[in-house]
């Protein structure tokens, strides 16, 4: 355990931040499940569910919650699943 005050200030802040990409990571696996479940039985909601994903996809990318080109490689997939490639 640090005994420097900084230190400790700085365990707590990045506990923090863990929680909260860590929350931000699962929900982004979420949305690119249930859209690819929606794709996979051509569902009514599925464009909605795209659209969800590829938005939350680009929000935690800016955020700098996940890298841009983790956001573009999985916003790629995504897409080409969509539109029926491989």
């Amino acid at each position: 355990m640090a005994n420097i005050k900084s230190q400790i200030k700085r365990n707590r802040s990045n506990e923090k931040r863990r929680q909260r990409n860590q929350a931000v990571r699962s929900e982004l696996k979420t949305r690119v499940k249930t859209a690819r479940q929606a794709l996979a039985t051509t569902s009514d909601d599925a464009p909605e569910a795209v659209r969800a994903a590829q938005k939350r996809l680009g929000k935690a990318a800016a955020k700098g919650r996940i890298h841009k080109n983790q956001a573009a490689r999985r916003t790629s997939r995504l897409m080409r699943h969509a539109s029926g490639g491989s």
